[in-house]
């Protein structure tokens, strides 16, 4: 017999499924891609980092964030991150997992960035303002993802 208490019954969460006519009202989703845009590819930590950063200059993104033992983390940001990845808008390389914008992101960019009002060219100065203190970041992150990939081929061997 089943212990009290314990189950086994699949829980299934319902949520409601993307589209790019949801994407075309949501301002903050637009700011990240135009973000993105104008670094380049960047690693997802790094990418973090550069949206609080710009916040910090009085350009509101619209995202909150809270730091665990030292991370910056942002739960709407990661969740706007997949959400632009699903809809293809985002892709990750394949070789340094780092993200950038698709033809299709550039092409809703171009369609699209006017939504952004004046941030539409603050958001480019901030980044080229901000890079020099970013990449470090993603150099960091590009090099523990590399060493993590030397030290996995190793044990297979």
């Amino acid at each position: 017999m089943a212990a009290p208490g314990k189950s086994k019954e699949l829980k299934i969460i319902t949520r409601p499924a993307i589209t790019i006519a949801d994407i075309i009202n949501d301002v903050r989703k637009i700011a990240l891609l135009q973000t993105i845009k104008s670094f380049g590819e960047i690693t997802e930590k790094a990418l973090i980092y550069l949206v609080k950063n710009i916040q910090d200059k009085d350009v509101n993104l619209g995202y909150r964030f809270f730091e665990i033992a030292g991370s910056l983390s942002s739960k709407e940001l990661k969740e706007d991150i997949i959400a632009l990845l699903y809809l293809g808008l985002l892709e990750t390389n394949p070789r340094n997992k780092k993200l950038r914008v698709t033809s299709e992101g550039l092409e809703f960019l171009e369609n699209h960035a006017n939504k952004l009002g004046e941030n539409a060219e603050k958001i480019p100065q901030l980044v080229e303002e901000l890079r020099s203190k970013i990449i470090p970041i993603d150099a960091e992150q590009e090099l523990s993802f590399r060493l993590l990939r030397i030290s996995r081929r190793r044990r297979r061997r």
